[in-house]
């Protein structure tokens, strides 16, 4: 089969300028940056829009992200490159800790590890990752996460230690 007889694969997206994200997300309570992106009064920052993932539930020290894996999300071997789930567990516990910090107070990822448990494929349903927040201290948090199916079957596991920003 020559490439022109080949099905042709695209995909258009839009995002929105990131830098009134990212001052919400510096000048809000985190909660409160939280739930403005779930009801859409504050745009998700342009790596959720290029992967397709969205905040879907907060609260204090918890944050959730779902994606429903598309085929661009695969890697050489046919299943969702761990990127993409690194990227979600990243984002997750992120938001968690954020959702426990005050105006003013921002953080940044020191680490990230990701414990990949099973392989995650197309056409099973949506991707849940949540991150819970398990200490904020004055200069540092940590936070751990869970990555389960559509049927609740455990994908990864995930942790990561925050530099908070005074």
């Amino acid at each position: 089969m020559s490439t022109d007889e080949q099905q042709q694969r695209q995909r258009t997206y839009t995002w929105e300028d990131p830098a009134p994200t990212s001052a919400a997300n510096r000048d809000m309570h985190g909660l409160d940056f939280l739930r403005g992106l779930m009801d859409g009064t504050i745009p998700h920052h342009p790596t959720s829009r290029t992967l397709g993932f969205t905040v879907t539930d907060a609260g204090e020290g918890f944050a959730e992200v779902t994606l429903e894996p598309q085929e661009f999300h695969a890697n050489a071997v046919g299943s969702i490159h761990g990127g993409v789930l690194a990227t979600l567990f990243d984002t997750a516990m992120g938001f968690c800790v954020s959702s426990t910090l005050e105006a003013g107070v921002g953080y940044t990822t020191l680490d990230l590890q990701v414990r990949y448990v099973r392989p995650v494929q197309t056409g099973k349903g949506v991707i849940r990752v949540q991150g819970f927040c398990e200490h904020t201290g004055r200069r540092t948090a940590t936070a751990r996460g869970e990555a389960r199916d559509s049927e609740g079957r455990l994908l990864a596991t995930g942790s990561t230690t925050c530099l908070i920003l005074r």
